[in-house]
């Protein structure tokens, strides 16, 4: 279910990127911040826990941030 909920984002991300490129940039800064937030508070648990906690989070930054670059390039392609 949350692979799901974080897949439906990155391609909600795309597309708003490839719509409206200048828009989408607090959508992703939002994203990021978020899951920022959260990794970091994943990653104060003990030992490797804190690691692997950390872990999801930072992925899920790293594919928003890809989605909305994606969307934003196909868009300069179009144009």
């Amino acid at each position: 279910m949350v692979i799901a909920v974080i897949v439906v984002l990155v391609v909600v991300l795309a597309v708003l990127a490839f719509l409206l490129p200048k828009l989408s940039r607090h959508p992703q800064r939002a994203t990021q911040k978020t899951a920022g937030a959260a990794g970091n508070t994943a990653g104060k648990l003990p030992g490797p826990l804190g690691r692997w906690g950390r872990k999801p989070f930072d992925s899920t930054s790293k594919w928003a941030g890809k989605g909305a670059a994606a969307g934003r390039k196909g868009r300069r392609k179009v144009d």
